[in-house]
């Protein structure tokens, strides 16, 4: 991605981070208005997030994302 930020401690776009409301881990894929959009690995719809409740997903998070992302383009015909 472009390398773009949000602020100063907001994940990079592309980068996987954490929702802090339920610990729902996705992919950074941008924002709208005051939210950042993020989408679960395994694919599915993205969700709004403000961006006080966004954090870098640690390393082991996105590991698991990594191979679940692998995993379903595996799957696919």
């Amino acid at each position: 991605m472009s390398g773009e930020r949000f602020g100063e401690d907001a994940p990079e776009l592309g980068s996987f981070a954490v929702d802090i409301r339920d610990g729902r881990v996705g992919r950074v894929m941008g924002r709208v208005g005051l939210y950042v959009q993020l989408r679960a690995s395994g694919g599915g719809p993205e969700w709004d997030c403000p961006p006080e409740s966004v954090r870098a997903a640690p390393l082991g998070e996105v590991l698991r994302a990594r191979v679940r992302e692998v995993n379903r383009e595996g799957r696919l015909p």
